[in-house]
């Protein structure tokens, strides 16, 4: 059976400028929704519909497909799902030959998705041949049959009635039938229902009862910033672009590390004539003697700041400095091509926004336990010691182990 996930994600946002690749807990907006797509069993293809060529290069960044740019007029801000679902699908048939069987809709909105979602929809629609669709929803916060209208002479009418029951609004809620909420979690629909019925839901919708926890709707930029806590949330299990990282180097030829917040506990003591110091770990420098001793990796560290202290700490420990580095990433990779390095032989350590640069072009990224919660998102590695208080020698102690392999 073939089954394609088609995620709709236009560049004009007006509410939130460029949303869909806004950064949502440390990843594009729109990669939860890919991801989602991914890793589901009974999907075989996930593809992004966009008018916009900086979403369609993330898209593709993050594993999608993009085969086709969607044409302006299906891309405005009044335009209704079921047309560009009838464009993708159109698009597919005449250009590739290539029908599903089932689509399904994932919109970048609701990013927060339960792990195996996108598979119990799809198995819900295959186990109920009738069903045209299956929607996610969640029980309605507020009961509709306790709800109002106002009538055009002004009274109070009640918007739902209950049959045998006169007056539901006064009713105990228990008394009342159980509502949902459809979200924007997820729509399985039969290709059928599009094309032959011109519906994203056709007539028998099936439901698919999602936790409340999860609903998340992002119209505004507080959303983001309250949604985005989710994804550090114990209680849900979500699917979290972030979650696969990546092993631990076999082989480590340069452990790069940032100085403050890293080598140091982040603080700074000014004296009254304003000289600085720092503190520092015996352990961690004991740790940086071990890995010069035992082993062929060389230390460096690069810091942002320009400060006597960092050269000095970084002549009592043996290892070269670099300072004044505002750039870290332009300085990684100017690193690697003039000393001829192995990108994936270099373990990096940082612990705030601006070491998340070096990310892509090193093979491990490690950070404190007290870094950034944004760094700590997106490390390969989240140590258990705090900076400036033996978490590079924890570091070390994992290399150590992978060389005696």
């Amino acid at each position: 059976m073939e089954v394609l996930v088609l995620i709709p994600a236009r560049g004009g946002s007006k509410g939130i400028p460029r949303k869909n690749v806004r950064d949502f807990a440390g990843a594009p907006l729109i990669a939860y929704s890919i991801v989602a797509g991914l890793q589901a069993e009974l999907v075989t293809r996930v593809i992004v519909s966009t008018d916009d060529e900086e979403i369609a290069e993330t898209a593709r960044a993050w594993g999608a497909e993009v085969p086709f740019m969607r044409p302006s007029e299906f891309a405005q801000d009044d335009t209704t799902d079921l047309p560009v679902f009838e464009h993708a699908l159109k698009w597919l048939r005449e250009n590739e030959g290539y029908q599903p069987d089932i689509v399904v809709q994932l919109r970048p909105t609701s990013p927060v998705r339960p792990v195996g979602l996108v598979d119990d929809a799809i198995n819900t629609l295959i186990q109920h041949p009738e069903a045209d669709c299956v929607r996610g929803v969640v029980a309605s916060g507020q009961n509709p049959f306790k709800m109002w209208r106002i009538s055009s002479s002004g009274q109070l009418k009640p918007l739902l009635r209950v049959a045998g029951l006169d007056e539901p609004y006064n009713a105990p809620r228990q008394a009342l039938p159980d509502t949902f909420w459809q979200t924007g979690h997820i729509d399985a629909i039969r290709t059928s229902t599009i094309l032959e019925k011109h519906s994203l839901t056709g007539d028998v919708i099936f439901p698919l009862i999602i936790d409340p926890l999860y609903t998340v709707d992002i119209d505004t930029i507080e959303d983001f910033k309250n949604s985005a806590r989710l994804m550090s949330d114990l209680r849900i299990k979500a699917v979290d672009p972030l979650r696969n990282r990546r092993g631990f180097p076999v082989r480590v030829s340069h452990l790069i590390m940032d100085f403050d917040g890293v080598l140091t506990d982040d603080k700074v003591y000014t004296n009254q004539d304003g000289h600085e110091s720092v503190r520092a770990s015996r352990s961690d420098g004991f740790g940086l003697d071990m890995l010069k001793r035992q082993t062929g990796i060389k230390a460096m560290i690069m810091s942002r700041e320009t400060n006597p202290v960092v050269s000095a700490r970084a002549r009592k420990l043996g290892i070269e400095v670099f300072q004044s580095i505002l750039n870290k990433d332009e300085a990684i990779k100017a690193l690697i091509k003039e000393r001829n390095l192995d990108p994936n032989q270099i373990i990096y350590i940082g612990n705030d926004l601006n070491d998340l640069a070096v990310l892509p072009f090193v093979g491990f990224f490690a950070c404190p336990s007290d870094a950034h919660p944004r760094v700590c998102r997106q490390a390969d590695l989240v140590l258990g010691h705090a900076g400036g208080d033996g978490a590079v020698r924890e570091l070390i102690e994992k290399i150590l182990e992978q060389f005696d392999k």
